[in-house]
């Protein structure tokens, strides 16, 4: 069962241009330390940054609330699973938000597509509620 869907583009250009800008302090106020880890490392770092930023407005998207009620920028990061598909992370506010979305005995999965074709960067994150498994 589909609880949200969220999607948006995000123009590399302008991510790059804020890490210029706000050195240190733009990935200390967005980003969770293993998406500043992974994306400090990138040859392309801008393009990481802004396909991270672009998760994290289509997950917002997706819970129905945006950056509101709670719910901050931090408390949402790109992981990837064991296979490399990419998935969200969900901890204070963002986590407790879905908590009352899920419906009782099943248990929330956050499927992601990332993509990017310079100068932009696209993200589409789809909520569900799955059957817990045993």
């Amino acid at each position: 069962m589909i609880i949200g869907v969220g999607s948006d583009l995000v123009d590399i250009r302008r991510i790059e241009s804020t890490l210029e800008r706000f050195p240190g302090r733009f990935e200390e106020r967005c980003f969770t330390d293993i998406e500043r880890t992974k994306s400090d490392k990138r040859h392309r770092r801008a393009e990481s940054y802004a396909k991270r930023f672009a998760a994290k407005e289509a997950c917002s998207k997706a819970l129905g609330t945006g950056f509101r009620r709670g719910i901050f920028w931090r408390d949402m990061g790109v992981v990837n699973l064991p296979s490399g598909k990419p998935t969200m992370e969900l901890t204070g506010g963002a986590l407790a938000h879905l908590q009352t979305l899920v419906p009782a005995e099943m248990a929330a999965q956050i499927d992601v597509t990332i993509t990017d074709e310079y100068p932009l960067a696209h993200v589409t994150v789809i909520i569900s509620a799955v059957p817990q498994s045993v």
